[in-house]
């Protein structure tokens, strides 16, 4: 694998880390959520690395939209976090964080793993 996607991996990986750990001590709740203007800053930013380093992977290598599932939502996502800030919802972003956010995990811990047994 090509080490610059092999970093945006890692980049990805590492983003997914911090959100998790921003819900480390307490249970995920929408409404604490919703109230919490810095953590939701802290996760649109982590959504938005999280896009950027798909995209750069994309554009290095195409073959990764059949091995990351809903790489343009994901890209969309972070076009949506920066340049449409304000349409913003916070229900879609945790239905993101909820529903998909652990399948990306899932799917980018596989990847890197079978970097590392190569």
């Amino acid at each position: 694998m090509d080490e610059r996607i092999l970093k945006w991996l890692f980049d990805v990986k590492i983003a997914i880390a911090e959100i998790d750990s921003y819900f480390e001590n307490s249970e995920m709740d929408f409404f604490k959520y919703r109230e919490n203007l810095m953590l939701k800053r802290a996760v649109e930013r982590d959504l938005e690395i999280i896009g950027e380093a798909i995209n750069r992977i994309i554009k290095k290598d195409s073959s990764f939209e059949n091995k990351i599932t809903n790489t343009k939502s994901i890209i969309g996502l972070r076009n949506q976090v920066i340049h449409a800030y304000d349409s913003i919802s916070d229900e879609n972003i945790w239905s993101i964080l909820i529903i998909h956010l652990p399948k990306l995990k899932s799917e980018i811990e596989m990847l890197t793993d079978q970097h590392n047994k190569s």
